[in-house]
Protein backbone atom coordinates (compact mmCIF):
# COMPACT_ATOMS: atom_id res chain seq x y z
CA UNK A 1 0.00 0.00 0.00
CA UNK A 2 1.33 3.37 -1.18
CA UNK A 3 0.82 6.36 1.69
CA UNK A 4 0.95 9.83 1.95
CA UNK A 5 1.72 10.88 5.29
CA UNK A 6 -0.37 14.38 6.06
CA UNK A 7 1.48 17.03 7.75
CA UNK A 8 -0.55 16.73 11.58
CA UNK A 9 0.55 12.76 11.65
CA UNK A 10 4.34 14.17 11.23
CA UNK A 11 3.95 16.97 13.80
CA UNK A 12 2.27 14.49 16.06
CA UNK A 13 4.64 11.54 15.89
CA UNK A 14 7.60 14.08 15.86
CA UNK A 15 5.93 15.20 19.52
CA UNK A 16 4.83 12.24 20.72
CA UNK A 17 7.05 9.20 19.92
CA UNK A 18 4.31 6.69 21.91
CA UNK A 19 1.11 8.36 20.45
CA UNK A 20 -1.31 6.58 18.31
CA UNK A 21 -0.05 9.02 15.28
CA UNK A 22 3.66 8.01 15.72
CA UNK A 23 2.69 4.07 15.62
CA UNK A 24 0.74 4.59 12.10
CA UNK A 25 3.80 6.89 10.93
CA UNK A 26 5.90 3.33 11.85
CA UNK A 27 3.53 1.21 10.35
CA UNK A 28 3.72 3.01 7.21
CA UNK A 29 7.11 3.49 6.42
CA UNK A 30 7.63 -0.30 7.41
CA UNK A 31 7.66 -2.55 3.99
CA UNK A 32 5.03 -3.86 2.79
CA UNK A 33 4.00 -0.12 3.02
CA UNK A 34 5.59 2.70 1.06
CA UNK A 35 5.37 6.38 2.75
CA UNK A 36 5.75 9.67 1.33
CA UNK A 37 5.20 13.12 1.91
CA UNK A 38 5.36 15.58 0.02
CA UNK A 39 8.01 18.66 0.12
CA UNK A 40 5.02 21.57 1.36
CA UNK A 41 4.24 19.52 4.49
CA UNK A 42 8.13 19.19 5.48
CA UNK A 43 7.86 23.62 5.09
CA UNK A 44 4.11 23.25 7.07
CA UNK A 45 5.78 21.08 9.77
CA UNK A 46 8.94 23.43 9.98
CA UNK A 47 6.53 26.59 10.16
CA UNK A 48 4.05 24.62 13.07
CA UNK A 49 7.30 24.29 15.03
CA UNK A 50 8.80 27.49 14.49
CA UNK A 51 5.53 29.14 15.64
CA UNK A 52 4.12 26.63 18.50
CA UNK A 53 7.29 24.51 19.90
CA UNK A 54 10.31 26.68 19.38
CA UNK A 55 11.12 25.09 22.25
CA UNK A 56 11.23 21.68 20.55
CA UNK A 57 12.96 22.54 17.50
CA UNK A 58 15.60 20.07 18.02
CA UNK A 59 12.90 17.31 18.34
CA UNK A 60 11.66 18.47 14.76
CA UNK A 61 15.28 18.23 13.07
CA UNK A 62 15.90 14.48 14.24
CA UNK A 63 12.47 13.43 13.22
CA UNK A 64 12.99 15.07 9.91
CA UNK A 65 16.33 13.80 9.74
CA UNK A 66 15.24 10.01 10.06
CA UNK A 67 12.14 10.63 8.13
CA UNK A 68 14.28 11.69 5.07
CA UNK A 69 15.82 8.38 5.37
CA UNK A 70 12.12 6.54 5.91
CA UNK A 71 10.06 8.31 3.08
CA UNK A 72 9.92 9.48 -0.59
CA UNK A 73 9.48 13.03 -0.91
CA UNK A 74 7.64 14.06 -3.33
CA UNK A 75 7.08 17.66 -5.21
CA UNK A 76 3.93 19.10 -4.71
CA UNK A 77 2.35 20.15 -8.07
CA UNK A 78 1.65 23.90 -8.25
CA UNK A 79 -1.95 25.13 -8.35
CA UNK A 80 -2.18 25.30 -12.03
CA UNK A 81 -1.47 21.46 -12.01
CA UNK A 82 -5.04 21.26 -10.06
CA UNK A 83 -7.10 17.96 -10.27
CA UNK A 84 -11.17 18.57 -10.47
CA UNK A 85 -11.16 16.40 -7.12
CA UNK A 86 -9.87 19.06 -4.79
CA UNK A 87 -12.56 21.53 -4.81
CA UNK A 88 -14.53 18.84 -2.03
CA UNK A 89 -11.89 20.09 0.16
CA UNK A 90 -13.18 22.81 2.44
CA UNK A 91 -9.43 23.85 3.67
CA UNK A 92 -7.77 25.56 0.16
CA UNK A 93 -4.72 25.15 2.53
CA UNK A 94 -5.10 21.24 2.57
CA UNK A 95 -5.66 21.48 -1.99
CA UNK A 96 -1.79 21.07 -2.50
CA UNK A 97 -0.84 17.82 -0.44
CA UNK A 98 -3.99 16.48 -2.00
CA UNK A 99 -2.78 17.25 -5.76
CA UNK A 100 0.94 15.75 -4.13
CA UNK A 101 -0.92 12.63 -3.37
CA UNK A 102 -3.06 12.52 -6.54
CA UNK A 103 0.37 12.85 -8.49
CA UNK A 104 2.03 10.27 -6.24
CA UNK A 105 0.09 8.05 -7.08
CA UNK A 106 -0.79 6.68 -3.37
CA UNK A 107 -3.48 4.75 -1.79
CA UNK A 108 -4.52 6.45 1.05
CA UNK A 109 -3.78 9.84 2.69
CA UNK A 110 -2.77 9.03 6.41
CA UNK A 111 -4.23 12.45 8.31
CA UNK A 112 -6.13 13.80 11.16
CA UNK A 113 -7.46 16.36 9.38
CA UNK A 114 -11.26 16.86 8.58
CA UNK A 115 -11.67 18.41 5.49
CA UNK A 116 -9.75 14.89 4.18
CA UNK A 117 -11.64 13.13 6.23
CA UNK A 118 -15.04 14.31 5.54
CA UNK A 119 -14.27 15.22 1.90
CA UNK A 120 -16.28 11.62 0.23
CA UNK A 121 -12.71 11.09 -1.95
CA UNK A 122 -12.50 7.78 -2.43
CA UNK A 123 -9.39 7.09 -4.37
CA UNK A 124 -7.12 8.32 -2.34
CA UNK A 125 -9.24 7.02 0.66
CA UNK A 126 -8.57 8.97 3.66
CA UNK A 127 -7.53 7.74 6.91
CA UNK A 128 -6.68 8.44 10.13
CA UNK A 129 -3.58 7.26 12.31
CA UNK A 130 -6.16 4.64 14.64
CA UNK A 131 -7.74 3.41 11.25
CA UNK A 132 -5.18 2.71 9.66
CA UNK A 133 -2.91 0.97 12.17
CA UNK A 134 -5.96 -0.89 13.04
CA UNK A 135 -6.24 -2.16 9.72
CA UNK A 136 -4.93 -6.17 9.01
CA UNK A 137 -3.46 -7.73 5.80
CA UNK A 138 -4.30 -11.06 6.78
Amino acid sequence: MRLLIDTNILVSAALFPDSVPAKAFSKAVTPPHEAVVCDYSLDEMRRVFNRKFPHRLGDFERFVSSLTLAVEIVRTPDQEESVAEESAIRDVNDRPIFRAAVNADVDAIITGDKDFLESGISKPKSLTAAEFFGISYS
